[in-house]
């Protein structure tokens, strides 16, 4: 150690009037001693390691820093302090090395980074190794579409139940989060089949096809749950009595109209929004609740065009039909284009033929 003492003899001169290279050649010499010895160190003996750096990182340029954590990022016993000085500089390049790999991080330190720093902080923590449930709080709550990927494709990472929840409810309008989240053989079932039933059947084929063998079984039983609701939803009777009497309250005191249709859907009161609408474009509420049950989107939209819907209701209308099935942002852009191409005269005029169509078959 003889070496080090006149390494720290020389940090004196360093820091007192030394230039900007000489501080760096200091940084380094003593980065190379620590490392050179690192694994015959004792904890006592990396502490004055520790001292000597926390000083002289005081007065560094970036480049030399990015260096230093590059460097100590995978060393199992690096000075803690300096490493917690690296993981709090607010310049990324220079904290991503050690919040993505060093072992001397505490869980505290974890989550004190992610509630305070920026994306990058965040993006470059999700990434590690392992993670508890109280660091990948903080990182769903917080973290941005980089990060929640990020976190969902890393193994290592656990997740509270809260934190998976939050997760699938992003996978809603994220089918490449969904993807992924439908691979972890971690995630609770019945959020398994949570984020299943909200899936499209192009997410659904693509998960079924990635799945490794051990996650086929939890993925297939899901679906089969999934199934059977369908069927109950789409041929299962349907009680329009009461939202019958309730809509038609609210059409005799002047209130029925665009938003209260969209309250309707967004509160997914499946009766009350094919009454609503059947109402606003006069037509039977036998006919809207079959051109609601299709899959395919053409007939409803020539309903909503008829009753002089906007698209923001029409949308809403589209995605909250089905328990069991979400449209695409792809399916949402085609239904967006034949919506405002096509005309309300001619969408009137389509709807009052199939009216006629149904009343004809049903008087035979």
């Amino acid at each position: 150690m003889h070496a080090g003492t006149l390494l720290i003899a020389e940090l004196e001169d360093a820091l007192k009037d030394g230039s900007s290279e000489k501080r760096v050649e200091t940084l380094r010499r003593i980065t190379d001693l620590f490392l050179n010895d690192a694994d015959r160190l004792n904890e006592q003996q990396v502490r004055v390691f520790d001292d000597v750096l926390v000083h002289l990182i005081q007065r560094i340029e970036t480049k030399a820093l990015v260096q230093l954590s590059t460097c100590l990022a995978p060393v199992d016993n690096a000075p803690t302090e300096v490493i917690r000085h690296l993981a709090h500089d607010d310049e990324i390049t220079v904290a991503k090395p050690v919040l993505s790999q060093s072992k001397r991080l505490t869980e505290d330190d974890l989550i004190q980074i992610a509630e305070t720093k920026s994306q990058g902080h965040l993006l470059a923590i999700s990434g590690r190794g392992s993670l508890d449930e109280t660091v990948t709080d903080v990182l769903v709550r917080r973290g941005d579409r980089q990060v929640t990927h990020k976190l969902a494709k890393n193994f290592g990472a656990r997740f509270s139940e809260t934190g998976f929840a939050k997760l699938v409810k992003n996978g809603e309008t994220d089918e490449s989060l969904a993807e992924k989240l439908g691979l972890r053989l971690d995630i609770p079932l019945w959020l398994l089949r949570e984020l299943l039933l909200r899936a499209t059947d192009a997410v659904r084929s693509r998960l079924l096809a990635a799945a490794p063998a051990e996650a086929q079984g939890r993925i297939q039983s899901a679906l089969a749950s999934i199934a059977n609701e369908i069927g109950l939803e789409a041929t299962g009777p349907r009680d329009f009595v009461s939202a019958a009497q309730l809509v038609q309250d609210i059409n005799r005191s002047g209130n029925l109209n665009e938003s209260t249709l969209m309250e309707f859907a967004s509160a997914h009161r499946y009766e009350e929004m094919v009454v609503a609408l059947s109402m606003l474009c006069s037509a039977p509420a036998q006919l809207i609740e079959r051109l609601i049950k299709n899959i395919r989107p053409d007939g409803l939209i020539v309903a909503c065009k008829a009753a002089g819907l906007k698209w923001p209701a029409v949308s809403m209308i589209l995605e909250n039909r089905f328990a069991h099935h979400s449209m695409s942002n792809e399916e949402l852009d085609h239904a967006k284009s034949s919506f405002l191409a096509l005309s309300q005269t001619t969408a009137q005029r389509t709807l009052r033929f199939w009216n006629a169509r149904v009343a004809a078959r049903t008087a035979s």
